[in-house]
């Protein structure tokens, strides 16, 4: 396991921030740590990078424990905070050497590692700027460039793209996608969508436990208890006829002639709707499956 996480608690004070979690990440993988504004993200990814100390239980990181072997462990870890630390009257390659030298990398190799991280990262137009002149989206770049220096197999990275435009947002989740192709990848972030394109799993924390744990599918197909499918025809419709269809446990009518049926998952309604629209003489001008969105997951985990 890249990470292993057992019975880990944080209290600051009467506050327990995180409150007996556990989960294992394989290596290699993308993984979404999601929860709402104070549910113990940071403080587990802080505890992981050896930052802050638990208050009970242990993470291990590529084998090593953050209680017993801290300094192995950073050298496991790229990290690349919420808030993300620079020096801003640094130029970027300055900066970077900077960073190099802390973990020991010195001469050709550490001049060679900058230079495949300014393309890596698409820092190559900005490479001689001051970082103090970059835009947020940059800044972030420079940022994941540090955390991935020393080349380390776990990259953790807490909400990498708050803040940016959706233009800065599909470049560094694009750049986020690459570095999983060799690296065990743990993100936090607000944005749905980033999770659907990047994650091969999603663990969600809420009030310092862990509410869901597996791969979007898996959230999807468990929270939603019924099939919602949504038809729109030609003229009012009556929904009695419907409802002694098999399968089908609920019809609404929304507005202009459009209709929500609630069916039970492990049946397929949509042929027998199609057969009785057509035995009814009305013309089917729609039909469509409505998938449990993640964000609506979230919200009912979380509220």
């Amino acid at each position: 396991m890249s990470i292993s996480v057992e019975n880990l608690t944080k209290i600051y004070g009467k506050q327990k921030a995180v409150d007996n979690i556990s989960f294992q990440i394989e290596a290699g993988k993308i993984i979404g740590f999601l929860g709402p504004n104070g549910a113990g993200k940071s403080t587990t990814m802080k505890i992981a990078t050896g930052y802050i100390p638990p208050t009970q239980g242990t993470i291990k990181v590529c084998g090593y424990d953050v209680n017993l072997h801290s300094i192995e462990v950073r050298k496991q870890i790229g990290y690349l905070p919420e808030h993300n630390p620079l020096y801003l009257e640094m130029y970027i390659k300055e900066y970077l050497g900077f960073i190099g030298h802390l973990h020991h990398i010195k001469g050709q190799k550490l001049t060679n590692r900058i230079k495949e991280l300014i393309e890596t990262c698409g820092l190559t137009k900005e490479q001689n700027k001051k970082i103090a002149s970059l835009s947020k989206g940059y800044r972030q770049r420079v940022g994941l460039a540090q955390a991935l220096l020393h080349n380390p197999p776990v990259l953790i990275l807490d909400e990498p793209t708050t803040g940016l435009d959706p233009n800065q947002i599909l470049e560094i989740r694009q750049l986020i996608k690459e570095v999983g192709k060799e690296k065990t990848v743990i993100f936090s972030t607000h944005i749905m969508q980033e999770v659907q394109a990047l994650c091969d799993r999603v663990i969600i924390i809420n009030g310092g436990q862990i509410v869901a744990d597996g791969t979007v599918d898996m959230l999807k197909n468990q929270s939603q208890e019924q099939n919602i499918i949504l038809i729109e025809v030609d003229k009012k419709l009556n929904t009695e006829d419907f409802l002694v269809l098999e399968g089908i446990n609920d019809i609404k009518y929304v507005k202009n002639n459009r209709y929500q049926i609630s069916a039970n998952k492990e049946i397929d309604v949509r042929a027998a709707i199609f057969h009785k629209i057509n035995e009814k003489k009305l013309v089917l001008l729609g039909m469509q499956q409505i998938e449990n969105s993640l964000e609506n997951i979230f919200r009912n985990l979380t509220k």
